[in-house]
């Protein structure tokens, strides 16, 4: 590539809509991207070679791993994601159409359906498994509020692999092995990323797992413990909750009027008590269990995702009054002491706390001194609440910390439940049918390439790890003469013809002008071509982190072919995952 004719010029300053997320200005100053309407963007030349690079990694560890690529149609029927419209968002923000035929038709959100479908008519035996395939290619969803750069985009590139396997055994190997490759990806680009527990699929997905990046422009939550290395997505994070006390000789229920207290800051006002000694009740109407009675402690908040994992339920939803009041609570003023016949979930917090107040079942009424397993019992146990900064770790103790954070990659075993739903089944030995297991796995292309840049820069512009830079080496020519271009021209030759990707900047600029754009696209490399520099038979190679070196023209290409090799041996060295001790 040669900066004279190359698609898109760098920037001096960033776009105003960029202003707070730093990748996202880079992107646009170094001239990768370009917007052409909110959450859809071109890559140009420079982020397109970078894309390319990442595909070339995913596509490289799938073949090491036997993982097979397919191409799916970008317009699929609209049936084929209707299994997924109560699963995933994927199947809800598809972008439809009907064709002349008046047949409704989609604009592919994903490639998992596609790919389950073609195991239904491609998979009929246990002989036809294991079976690992992937597409590479772009999707569409229909996001409402795209945002921060190419981290949330309308239409990227998605890689998606589905593995199909007999029994949970071989689900829980290919899934290890899928997940090596993916941290073995990150790895080689550079990006350092935390593996976090993540909340199962609704239509049976057992174990889960999210890659994720710190990153101020994430729209993710990520509970952290830098003295243990304890890390999980907001909606699986759990904290320490102290042992249950012995309670013994506790005060015997009291009924106290609380005239308008229907919420747990009016009630802890009027009793002058904190939040933290009530018990809050908390509703939600379910298809699987009908009712819900949730009881937590008044101070903290309901964890919906965990709640209806352990619940067992596809979704919640606020109960209505007149639901609640069916059960033989009273909304506002509910509590479970008495009820008999609902499903009663009580998050630990409660259980661990000794007497509490709680509501009486009776407008304008309340109890205190009120104890779980003396006064009432529920259903079931179980940490169902949101966790918050400082809480104690539930590995060691140590406080939480809440950090911002960007998903790069997910992994999901769906087992044999789903497979049931999707209809994957095949003939075992005997000849019966049994459901296949399925997992699931994805990384975002152009959210990923973001994230490597979040995280390579300064404050010139990208350093690009040199396993995913779009180039290899910078060459600026320097000088008015004839000679440092001609020769500039001809160093690029021979880097290309060795194998390497060098662009050159051929433009009539001056050298501030040049070496700054070279900071700013950030290559791992950059090598000066000037008339001072051909006088005395050598070119100047300058790592982008680093102390220029001059070299002597004559074996230049070699040496620069065993720099870039050094630097790429050197990252893929490193330790990409986060050390949470920092």
């Amino acid at each position: 590539m040669r900066l004279s004719t190359l698609l898109g010029r760098t920037l001096r300053e960033a776009p105003v809509e960029a202003q707070q997320h730093i990748g996202y200005q880079l992107v646009l100053r170094a001239g990768l991207a370009r917007a052409l309407a909110p959450g859809s963007f071109a890559l140009l030349p420079l982020g397109l070679a970078a894309a390319h690079r990442l595909e070339a990694m995913l596509r490289a560890e799938m073949a090491r791993i036997g993982g097979q690529e397919t191409r799916t149609p970008i317009v699929q029927p609209e049936a084929l994601w209707e299994p997924f419209d109560r699963a995933a968002d994927d199947g809800r923000q598809g972008l439809t159409a009907l064709d002349r035929s008046k047949r409704p038709l989609v604009v592919a959100p994903g490639h998992e359906a596609a790919l389950i479908d073609l195991a239904r008519s491609a998979i009929t035996s246990y002989r036809h498994l294991p079976a690992l395939v992937y597409a590479l290619q772009p999707v569409y969803r229909d996001e409402g509020r795209p945002r921060g750069g190419l981290l949330r985009l309308r239409e990227f590139t998605l890689f998606t692999a589905c593995s199909f396997d007999a029994d949970r055994a071989g689900l829980d190997a290919v899934y290890a092995r899928v997940g090596a490759a993916f941290e073995r990806v990150f790895r080689r680009c550079g990006v350092r990323f935390f593996a976090v527990e993540a909340p199962g699929d609704e239509v049976g997905a057992g174990e889960a797992r999210r890659y994720m990046a710190l990153s101020s422009s994430g729209d993710a939550t990520l509970a952290l413990c830098r003295a243990c290395g304890y890390a999980a997505d907001i909606e699986t994070a759990t904290a320490a909750r102290p042992t249950p006390p012995a309670v013994t000789n506790a005060p015997p229920l009291e009924e106290v009027a609380t005239p308008d207290t229907a919420t747990i800051a009016g009630l802890a006002a009027f009793l002058g008590i904190s939040e933290a000694a009530t018990a809050k009740a908390v509703f939600f109407a379910t298809p699987e269990r009908g009712l819900l009675f949730v009881v937590i402690r008044g101070d903290l908040e309901v964890n919906e995702a965990r709640l209806r994992a352990v619940a067992g339920v596809s979704d919640l939803r606020p109960a209505t009054p007149e639901q609640i009041a069916a059960a033989g609570a009273t909304p506002g003023y509910a509590s479970p002491v008495g009820l008999q016949g609902v499903f009663v979930i009580a998050d630990r917090s409660v259980v661990a706390a000794g007497p509490l107040v709680a509501g009486a079942n009776r407008a304008g009424y309340h109890l205190r001194n009120v104890v779980y397993g003396r006064d009432w019992h529920a259903t079931l146990v179980a940490d169902i609440a949101v966790v918050r900064a400082g809480d104690p770790c539930p590995r060691c103790g140590a406080p939480l910390a809440l950090e911002r954070g960007v998903e790069l990659g997910h992994l999901r075993k769906y087992g044999a439940r789903h497979a049931e739903t999707l209809g994957v089944t095949c003939l075992d030995e005997q000849g019966a049918a049994r459901p296949v297991a399925v997992g699931a796995y994805g990384i975002g292309v152009e959210r990923l390439l973001q994230t490597v840049i979040e995280q390579h820069h300064d404050e010139r512009g990208i350093v690009w790890p040199a396993a995913v830079a779009p180039a290899d080496v910078h060459i600026i020519a320097l000088g008015k003469g004839e000679a440092p271009r001609v020769e500039a021209a001809r160093l690029y030759d021979e880097l290309a013809a060795a194998g390497l990707s060098p662009l050159l900047d051929d433009r009539d600029e001056s050298a501030g002008v040049k070496f700054n754009d070279a900071d700013l696209i950030g290559l791992p490399l950059r090598l000066v071509v000037g008339e001072k520099l051909l006088a005395t038979g050598e070119v100047e190679l300058k790592p982008r982190r680093g102390a220029p070196a001059r070299l002597a023209r004559a074996g230049a290409a070699e040496a620069i072919c065993a720099a870039l090799e050094a630097l790429r041996s050197g990252e893929e060295g490193g330790m990409a995952q986060y050390p949470v001790s920092e």
